[in-house]
């Protein structure tokens, strides 16, 4: 099974930007739709940004226009870059396939806290 490492978090002020990284321990990206996911205090995981195979990227609505997901084949690594945050983006964040039959597993993810 895949194993997937997240990085990147942080504290960051409202208004700020942090980059995510997340690693994977095969050569996925290129081949399947993958995602972002985030699951904030007392709530339930949601995607949060999704990047198909040949590239397309959707957003939730509530990132739109704030958060960019992308992915460095040559590195092997997808990212999602946060723009704008606000305290309402506070979450444990994760990486994983797009298509929920292919999940068999969960990283660590990566703890997000936006505050002043």
């Amino acid at each position: 099974q895949v194993q997937f490492v997240e990085s990147g978090g942080g504290l960051v002020q409202p208004g700020g930007s942090l980059r995510l990284s997340c690693a994977a321990s095969g050569s996925i990206f290129s081949i399947y739709a993958m995602a972002w996911y985030r699951q904030p205090p007392g709530k339930q995981r949601e995607l949060v940004a999704t990047i198909t195979s040949g590239g397309t990227t959707i957003y939730a609505d509530s990132v739109k226009g704030r958060f960019t997901i992308s992915i460095d084949s040559a590195k092997n690594t997808m990212y999602l870059q946060l723009n704008s945050l606000k305290p309402e983006d506070t979450a444990v964040y994760y990486c994983n396939f797009r298509r929920t039959e292919f999940i068999t597993n969960w990283g660590q993810g990566t703890q997000v806290t936006v505050s002043s």
